[in-house]
């Protein structure tokens, strides 16, 4: 008899030291969705509810040869990339993945912190957009990070999230999820963009100041969705669940004087 397939996921991002996003983030992320975690870190940060007070980005040699240790041995069924700091490191990502393509792959472009420190150097973006974005299966940019994509102001409504997100899956990628968490009214709406149309997923805004992570907890749980096989609307949908749910629970929390995580584990710890 068969073993069943362990459902399997690789984040590729940088470490957060105070715990709630990045690596550990997305590691918690796929716990929770009953997935096995491998992670190669990029970049080390020394990082806090308050902000980020300093970046080490680890050598582009050893990223590759973690990405090789990897991939090499474990059956990967999705891979998630978040910080990777630099030009040189994205260019060493990129050079790995393009041996693994038939992975799933959800790029989430980390540019700038919750606490607004930033986390990409201003001349890694064109190595970005030109060699990571079109091995994307799925990109997940928040406004900002869409503008600063395209360089252009940052979309103010559906209309103009639809549009930049058009431009963004001309660079290459198949699908691109424009995140609507920075709009205004009652409603967060994430558009799923790709060449048979847009998908539009909505919950009710929360207000809350644990926000610290999202972005690295939605394109985890997509991640986290791909690697047990669902389509690519399923995972989708069910990653927007899960974090509307880790907000949701998110005050039960007491962990830090700034920005707060999400509760990831909240169907565990109620």
């Amino acid at each position: 008899m068969s073993l069943p397939i362990t459902p399997i996921a690789l984040t590729i991002a940088g470490s957060d030291s105070g715990g709630g996003a990045g690596i550990q983030a997305d590691l918690k992320t796929f716990s929770a969705l009953g997935v096995f975690g491998c992670s190669v870190i990029a970049s080390l940060t020394a990082q806090n509810t308050l902000g980020v007070q300093g970046v080490f980005p680890i050598p582009p040699a050893f990223v590759q040869q973690q990405i090789q240790s990897v991939l090499g041995d474990i059956n990967v069924g999705a891979i998630k990339t978040g910080m990777l700091a630099t030009a040189d490191i994205i260019a060493t990502v990129a050079a790995s993945l393009r041996e693994y393509t038939q992975i799933p792959f959800v790029l989430d472009p980390v540019m700038v912190a919750t606490s607004g420190d930033r986390l990409l150097a201003e001349d890694a973006i064109d190595t970005l957009i030109k060699q990571l974005i079109p091995l994307a299966t799925l990109i997940t940019p928040n406004l900002h990070e869409a503008a600063a994509l395209l360089n252009e102001p940052v979309a103010a409504d559906l209309a103009g999230m639809q549009i930049q997100g058009e431009k963004l899956l001309a660079l290459g990628a198949r699908a691109v999820l424009m995140k609507g968490g920075h709009t205004d009214g009652d409603q967060a709406s994430d558009l799923l963009i790709t060449v048979n149309g847009t998908e539009i997923f909505s919950a009710p805004r929360l207000q809350t100041k644990n926000t610290h992570g999202t972005g690295c907890t939605l394109a985890s749980a997509i991640a986290a969705g791909l690697a047990k096989q669902l389509s690519l609307n399923e995972a989708v949908k069910q990653a927007k669940h899960y974090l509307h749910n880790a907000l949701l629970h998110s005050e039960k929390l007491h962990i830090g004087r700034g920005a707060g995580p999400v509760h990831h584990f909240y169907k565990f710890h109620p």
